[in-house]
């Protein structure tokens, strides 16, 4: 027990202090992993992305995030190891699954979500690639953590899932109440200035308990937690990370960007270390027309909305390859152009789809004796289907100088006429 206590508490001398949760204190070993090259370029990504063109205090960075991830994460062990956790833990997998809450987002790409839909690899992959490579393996190892246990926490693609204590790790980082999720709404509705993402963490820490195989269950009294954090993660989506100018900026660099890696002018890798200001720097190139995506958005000229509708999955299946998306949206250019007598190209035109999204309601209710969605909850599996159908809207993106009264009743009709859309 003491050696569990030790490898949780003991050398936490150095502290950063976070404008959530106060100190985050760490290790002298683990606060020089957050002084590595691949950990600073977390300072200079922005945790949303282009939220701050419409909420301007959303200028938090994944470094931040990545901090609060971590403190939470230390938390939720203690709470863990006093209600007997220390069975099938280690002193090696605790400090392993703190490098990991610290390091999880350390493959992340640039500018929020907007490559995650490319075809690039996935940034768990990338993370732990990273943390078997030099000189982070060394630093991590300094810790007293498992690289490679660290790297498997976070990368599920790599194997170990049949251990124990790697499926509990795996678990607690990513679940319902994870305390990735519990940072993030909570620091994001922080930053943004909205009340819909906070969350009672205290009250959250106090309702959940270890388990060996599902990771972490909760009581009926917890309930509620679960309630506000799915609740508010649909009013984080609706109001902050989907709303239309953020969409739209996402969008306008994706195109430029799958633009770039189709025709051969940006290799994929040259995408995997770059922070915000280096992805722009590598779209500042004004003899690609698509490229200059990238400098509208940087100046805040963003496209808007000519027409909205909601996403039908047996009408618009075809929408979800990015691929097949741009052929639709070449021939939607085409069509405008066509029918308006402008010269629109296919960079003027972007159909946007929000992607796949899940609202995870896979919690044990232990005194219940059932999981959430059969519990005494409201939150069925309908309700969360509402959820999820209610955020899917395709929005068409044009060149604010198309979108007049005009234009967009043309638009409807086009879209009208090619019967998929609508």
């Amino acid at each position: 027990m003491y050696d569990m206590y030790g490898a949780l508490e003991k050398g936490f001398t150095s502290p950063i202090r976070d404008v959530l949760w106060g100190h985050v204190y760490l290790t002298p070993a683990l606060e020089a992993l957050t002084k590595s090259a691949p950990f600073m370029r977390l300072h200079r990504i922005f945790q949303l992305g282009p939220a701050h063109c419409v909420y301007p205090g959303a200028t938090h960075t994944r470094a931040a995030h990545s901090l609060g991830v971590y403190h939470l994460a230390r938390r939720l062990l203690r709470n863990f190891l006093e209600q007997g956790a220390d069975v099938w833990t280690s002193p090696g997998g605790i400090r392993s699954f703190l490098c990991a809450a610290l390091l999880h987002d350390l493959g992340h790409f640039p500018y929020a979500h907007s490559l995650k839909e490319l075809p690039l690899e996935a940034h768990e992959a990338l993370t732990g690639t990273r943390l078997l490579t030099e000189p982070l393996k060394s630093l991590v190892g300094a810790t007293g953590a498992d690289p490679y246990l660290t790297a498997a926490i976070i990368n599920t693609a790599l194997p170990g899932g049949q251990e124990k204590e790697l499926r509990f790790y795996r678990k607690l980082l990513s679940g319902v109440l994870d305390p990735d999720k519990l940072d993030y709404l909570n620091r994001d509705a922080r930053y943004c200035g909205v009340p819909y993402g906070a969350q009672d963490v205290d009250f959250i820490l106090s309702r959940l308990h270890p388990h060996p195989e599902r990771g972490v269950d909760i009581d009926s009294r917890g309930i509620p937690s679960v309630e506000s954090v799915l609740f508010s993660k649909y009013l984080m989506y609706k109001t902050v990370y989907w709303h239309p100018s953020v969409r739209a900026a996402t969008a306008m660099v994706k195109k430029a960007i799958l633009w770039g890696l189709t025709q051969g002018l940006l290799p994929k890798e040259k995408l995997y270390d770059l922070d915000d200001q280096g992805l722009f720097a590598l779209l500042a190139t004004p003899e690609y027309p698509l490229f200059a995506l990238g400098k509208k958005v940087q100046d805040g000229r963003l496209y808007v909305v000519a027409a909205e509708f909601p996403y039908d999955g047996a009408c618009h299946q075809d929408l979800l390859d990015i691929t097949s998306r741009s052929q639709h949206e070449e021939a939607l250019a085409a069509d405008f152009s066509r029918v308006l007598g402008l010269p629109l190209g296919p960079q003027e035109v972007i159909i946007d789809i929000p992607e796949q999204i899940t609202f995870e309601t896979g919690l044990y209710v232990n005194d219940e004796a059932c999981y959430f969605e059969q519990s005494s909850s409201i939150f069925k599996a309908e309700t969360v289907k509402a959820f999820i159908k209610s955020l899917q809207v395709i929005r068409i993106f044009v060149e604010p100088s198309v979108a007049s009264d005009r234009h967009t009743s043309l638009l409807y009709e086009i879209l009208h006429v090619k019967k998929k859309w609508l």
